[in-house]
């Protein structure tokens, strides 16, 4: 009886998390994953001031990102245009239009656009406050 009572509240529960959203709501996740895009581990900081900053981030044909790493979780959806992310270990990485991906930690990385558009995308850094989101080489 007692297994059969917490079975009921369970679907309950599962029911009015449901009902929070109207029916004609579309959720698509984009991404959900525990490694960054060169398999490693993702690992929240514990900051005192943490703070999210989500940027709109637009490379025009040609152009780079430079070299940079990030302390932090980073990750990013590409809008429009395919980004080309080269690796200090001279790996490549290619992010197509509607993807998204966790950016590399502690590894430097340059950004490319090597096609004939602009590459759009939005990043989420999962910062602190007072400190810088990337570090140039």
């Amino acid at each position: 009886m007692k297994r059969l009572t917490l079975t009921i509240i369970a679907v309950c529960i599962c029911f009015a998390l449901k009902a929070q959203y109207n029916k004609n709501i579309i959720i698509e996740p984009v991404l959900k994953t525990d490694t960054t895009s060169i398999g490693q581990k993702i690992i929240y900081p514990n900051f005192q001031d943490a703070e999210v900053t989500i940027s709109r981030i637009t490379i025009q044909p040609g152009n780079s990102t430079g070299w940079h790493k990030h302390s932090i979780p980073v990750f990013a959806y590409i809008l429009k245009g395919n980004l080309t992310v080269e690796l200090e270990n001279h790996k490549t990485l290619q992010f197509t239009e509607n993807t998204s991906f966790a950016e590399v930690r502690d590894t430097f990385h340059n950004g490319i656009n090597k096609g004939k558009e602009d590459v759009v995308l939005i990043a989420f850094f999962m910062g602190e406050k007072g400190k810088p989101s990337s570090v140039h080489k």
